[in-house]
């Protein structure tokens, strides 16, 4: 989910169709995720690719709104899709003030999956967000509206490990006990069988983008699967679960 300042209708629809990897998990593969670096030529062409979700970013830090999500949130839910929103966490302000400033953006209802994105901020790794500031910035989400968000990492990011050229990490892992382990996983990983980190260890991923910057000229594992249409490209999520599932979980917020 790469985010651009650091380093994520009237035809008749495809049907969203489940996906098996040779050697790893099955799922859903309807769900796609979109910063404002994709080009978006139509949200009904991305329906009738068999999507039934977009989940877009729309804050970074505790100063950037993206500038299209707004509009695009209307034309998304006008074409039909489950709509989603997340925010790109960063080191230079606090959890909180990072939690209420994407509220305020996204001025969530029931039906809007809401997501943090923890990861490594290879742009600028000074500026990555620390643990601490993850959970605070989950306790305020839980706080302002009565429910957690989904938590988008990497595994190796997850456990600890440290990555990039300056050998940055979280620190320490994320426990099993902590409040970050009690959100959904939203794992990142593009290996055809994904890693779990430790803290999901019991319950494995929610989402799973196990493809980047899809196009039809990058299909992921080799697959002969078409590209969405209807953008210029998007990371490729599966959902654990079937369609009616994934439509109970959209409009519970994001809750099993």
């Amino acid at each position: 989910m790469a985010p651009p300042l650091a380093g994520c209708g009237s035809q008749q629809a495809a049907t969203a169709t489940a996906y098996q990897s040779a050697s790893g998990p099955s799922g859903l593969d309807a769900v796609i995720d979109i910063s404002h670096n994709v080009t978006v030529t139509d949200f009904d062409a991305v329906r009738r690719s068999g999507q039934l979700a977009v989940i877009h970013k729309a804050t970074e830090g505790g100063d950037w709104v993206d500038p299209s999500y707004g509009v695009r949130q209307k034309q998304a839910q006008q074409a039909g899709l489950l709509w989603g929103a997340y925010h790109f966490g960063t080191r230079q302000y606090s959890g909180s003030d990072q939690a209420l400033a994407f509220l305020a953006t996204v001025r969530p209802t029931i039906t809007t999956l809401i997501a943090l994105d923890l990861e490594l901020n290879d742009g600028n790794p000074r500026n990555t967000m620390t643990l601490a500031q993850a959970e605070a910035f989950v306790a305020t989400i839980q706080e302002k509206t009565g429910r957690l968000p989904v938590l988008y990492t990497h595994p190796e990011w997850a456990d600890g490990r440290k990555l990039g050229r300056r050998g940055v990490s979280l620190g320490q892992p994320i426990q099993s006990g902590s409040l970050l382990a009690r959100c959904d996983l939203w794992l990142a990983d593009y290996r055809e069988s994904p890693q779990i980190p430790s803290a999901w260890a019991g319950r494995g991923w929610t989402l799973w983008q196990y493809a980047g910057n899809h196009t039809e000229a990058d299909v992921a594992y080799g697959s002969d699967r078409k590209a969405v249409s209807g953008v210029t490209h998007c990371d490729r999520n599966l959902y654990a679960g079937d369609v009616s599932s994934l439509k109970r979980y959209w409009a519970r917020g994001g809750r099993a």
